[in-house]
């Protein structure tokens, strides 16, 4: 409230300042007829009083700036009149900074957050550009005088370019224009008018001037891009256009296109065909997952009106179908398909000899263009004594015959929650370790919340807030000792352990040191947005590249690096980040695409949220399903969806609906319009459109249209 007052203050001086300026007619006193006729005056002013004369100067100059006010560029030509060349420019160059930086500030303050509110996902871009390279393209805007800085004040305050960086790049940016101004004022005698000034030879000058930069940045951009390249020898010509390392995601779908295009690609990959999601991944775990969902619903056959269901099971026998499922898929992602499709898969380790040259089984081969798809592998933290012991992570669980007797899962994210529950579900004693205060802790509180009651309930002992610091060994018996919030230490007993606190990016060996190739803070390779490294012919893409680690996002990626390596002269496309859905597989699943509530906080983006009890939908209480939710944040007042959390029963089906219309641009209105097949889960996004419907009703016109009912009825 305070800080609406504040604006609504700031709104009425300023509109204050413009009534009086316009009612007294202070704008004749800023006119080129004006310092012409005062310009004798002026000076002899100055001269009988110097000090106060560059005070009050100042301080309008400032006041008209700030304000935005019809007059800066006479007084430009006032201050070369009055205080010559260098004071003058001295004088105007600060009170200039200044009042555009006061703009700037007022436009931040009062207009930001509506703006960013209202259109923050359009900006998403721009903000992300204005971020990396907002004062480059200030400095560009400011050395067009013909450009009107009131409007860069206004504009560049809506966006997140900080302060000091605004004022130091106005300073310099203006600096040229402002020497024209005070230089054309020291010879005011002998112009007749502002056109004297600004000719169009002068505006071309400063147009190709603030054109400079853009050229000279393309400019540079190819002189480090050559820098990396002509170290390496180019060949005459290539046997391939384009070559991946990686046969995951990635990799897979980089060629898959290379190849429908009529390129002459190749595929390296040094062990399984379809990388970690086939092998390790998405495809094991989710066979597991499975297994143990049928497992959990006999040991549920009450609530479903059966009596006396029981099932035994080796757990070997479930291994044995993971690893059937893999081999079922397996064909999607073999060698011959990809052969048939018209890729050479060439199966070996891949070193980046150059740019253009990449060895295999001791063979260079040479090629236009490369795309690293190598991905990540599990993260092994080094905590203390963990060479005393062998530990499981998503690569080599899958290796396992007997079942564990007590298991601990060593984080709370997707996979560790994943496997945590599908292991408890078959019988195992699961201790799940997580030093967050819960686990999920990327979605927001009422997920996690929800998530950690089921597994309560199915028997997972949740450790939140302790952070494993070391294993020992005693005898035949296997400790991990944590520590807790409050500095106390727990010792928790295990037959097998799960490492499951994240996954790094493959990017040491394949001859990136030895290139130079560039890394981010993660370890993932440093990409621009169309995914090129340093070397304009290299490109990455998936987990080594980042920024997400989801097999979907990885094959999004593979088109962007696919088509720009190879028609790039032509036209290049950045990739594309907008909407980026994810689910994990859980019972309930949790699927998300877009901003939750945690995220919109952190950015200062206000929403409304819907809320749907999945609870309430038919399909879900047949099934027995009946729990979880929907939640919808749109824009404040609008069916503009910003983002969806579902947790439920096939939460991860049900969300394609929001996906689309995210990326489609349509909303909740839609949403609710279009017929949904009943009884099926996916009713919930209905429903949940109709809860927003009913919250955002015209309540106005409905009351007036009671009064009409119950007119007609009288």
């Amino acid at each position: 409230m305070k800080k609406l007052a504040s604006k609504l203050l700031i709104l009425a001086a300023i509109a204050g300042l413009a009534v009086a300026y316009s009612h007294f007619d202070l704008g004749q006193y800023f006119t080129f007829e004006f310092l012409k006729s005062q310009q004798a005056d002026l000076q002899a002013y100055y001269k009988a009083h110097q000090a106060r004369t560059i005070g009050l100067f100042f301080l309008i100059y400032v006041a008209v700036t700030s304000l935005s006010l019809p007059g800066a560029a006479i007084m430009t030509l006032a201050a070369g009149a009055i205080f010559g060349l260098g004071l003058g420019t001295l004088i105007v160059s600060f009170a200039s900074t200044i009042g555009a930086t006061l703009a700037f500030l007022a436009a931040r303050f009062i207009l930001r957050d509506y703006v960013q509110n209202k259109f923050g996902d359009k900006l998403t871009s721009i903000n992300q550009g204005v971020e990396k390279d907002g004062a480059f393209y200030l400095f560009t805007l400011r050395l067009i005088p013909a450009f009107p800085f009131f409007m860069i004040n206004l504009l560049m305050g809506l966006t997140p370019i900080k302060t000091a960086t605004y004022f130091f790049t106005s300073q310099f940016g203006m600096l040229a224009g402002t020497v024209v101004y005070v230089n054309a004022g020291t010879q005011l005698a002998q112009i007749n008018s502002l056109k004297g000034i600004l000719s169009p030879g002068l505006l071309i000058s400063f147009a190709l001037l603030g054109i400079f930069p853009l050229i000279a940045k393309k400019i540079v951009e190819s002189i480090k891009a050559r820098k990396y390249l002509k170290r390496y020898k180019k060949p005459k010509s290539f046997d391939y256009n384009l070559v991946a390392i990686g046969g995951g995601s990635a990799g897979l779908v980089t060629t898959y296109i290379g190849a429908a295009v009529k390129a002459k690609v190749a595929l390296i990959e040094r062990d399984k065909m379809g990388g970690d999601c086939l092998n390790y991944g998405c495809v094991p775990s989710k066979a597991l997952i499975k297994s143990a969902k049928v497992y959990n619903y006999m040991k549920r056959s009450k609530e479903f009106g059966i009596q006396n269901v029981s099932a035994e099971f080796n757990f070997a026998d479930v291994i044995d179908r993971v690893h059937r499922v893999i081999k079922k898929v397996e064909p999607h992602d073999s060698v011959e398909r990809y052969t048939s499709l018209g890729v050479d898969v060439i199966q070996g380790e891949a070193t980046i000899k150059s740019p253009y040259e990449v060895e295999v089984n001791g063979k260079v081969i040479t090629t236009k263009n490369i795309v690293i798809a190598t991905g990540a592998g599990p993260f092994v933290p080094p905590i203390k004594g963990i060479e005393k012991i062998k530990y499981l992570t998503s690569d080599n669980v899958w290796q396992l015959r007997e079942q564990p007797k007590r298991l601990i899962v060593l984080g709370g994210g997707p996979i560790g929650s994943e496997l945590a529950q599908a292991f408890a579900r078959l019988g195992s004693e699961v201790t799940q370790v997580e030093r967050s205060a819960r686990i999920m802790i990327r979605e927001d509180e009422d997920v996690s919340e929800n998530i950690m009651t089921k597994f309560k309930r199915e028997g997972i002992n949740l450790l939140t807030e302790h952070n494993a610091v070391e294993f020992i060994v005693e005898g035949d018996q296997k400790i991990l000792i944590c520590t807790k919030k409050d500095g106390t230490d727990v010792r928790i007993e295990f037959d097998e352990i799960l490492i499951a606190v994240g996954r790094a990016a493959r990017s040491s060996g394949y001859g990136l040191e030895d290139l130079e190739i560039q890394l981010s803070k993660r370890k993932t390779i440093e990409v621009n947005e169309y995914l090129q490294t340093n070397y304009p012919n290299i490109y990455a893409a998936g987990d080594i590249a980042g920024p997400y680690q989801f097999t979907h996002t990885a094959a999004h990626q593979a088109w962007f690096a696919a088509v720009n390596s190879l028609f790039g002269k032509f036209k290049k496309f950045k990739v594309d980040y907008r909407v980026i859905p994810w689910c994990t597989y859980t019972d309930p699943e949790v699927a998300r695409v877009g901003l939750n509530e945690n995220e919109a906080k952190e950015k200062g983006i206000a929403y409304d949220v819907t809320k749907y009890g999945i609870d309430d939908l038919d399909r879900a209480i047949a099934e027995e399903e009946d729990h979880g939710f929907v939640k919808v944040l749109t824009v404040p007042g609008k069916d503009k969806i910003l983002g969806v959390t579902i947790v439920g029963h096939h939460a991860g089906d049900i969300i394609a609906e929001y996906v689309s219309a995210m990326k489609q641009g349509f909303g909740l209105n839609a949403i609710l319009s279009t017929i949904h097949i009943y009884p099926t889960l996916a009713e919930a996004n209905k429903y949940a459109a109709g809860e927003w419907k009913r919250a955002n009703a015209p309540q106005g016109l409905l009351n007036w249209v009671e009064k009409f009912h119950n007119w007609q009825r009288s």
